[in-house]
């Protein structure tokens, strides 16, 4: 059998580290994983995908990432069964993250970028091909 799973998304809030009875440490995350295919008002949907992460890796996601950074998560889709207040059936789907990587920068980052100041001392060269020998 194989479950593998890689999503790529921006985390939509921070994450919070906590630790279970044997001292496990454990974080939750929500991934924003946009979809590649346009809806009919022309937008690209976005999944919300809940994501844990456990021992080292929940401490490593705790200390390094915040809101709006952008990851790639690889680990494996788990659902849950569950029983809601009304005694309802329900059935949640998680990933259980194995690693986690940056993918860029955050939209706070992106943000924050400006155009070079005119007075600096940065010159950009025209591109001019004429010399090149390819």
């Amino acid at each position: 059998m194989l479950n593998c799973i890689i999503i790529q998304g921006r985390l939509k809030d921070g994450v919070e580290l906590r630790y279970t009875q044997s001292n496990t440490a454990v974080c939750s995350a929500v991934l924003a994983v946009q979809r590649s295919r346009k809806a009919s008002n022309g937008e690209y949907p976005v999944d919300w995908i809940d994501v844990v992460f456990w021992g080292k890796t929940a401490e490593h996601v705790h200390q390094w990432f915040h809101k709006g950074d952008m990851a790639v998560v690889r680990g494996r889709l788990e659902s849950r069964d569950w029983e809601d207040r009304n005694g309802n059936r329900r059935r949640s789907w998680e990933v259980q993250a194995e690693s986690i990587d940056f993918a860029g920068g955050s939209k706070k980052d992106a943000a924050q970028k400006q155009a070079p100041n005119v007075d600096s001392d940065f010159y950009e060269p025209e591109d001019d091909d004429s010399d090149c020998p390819f």
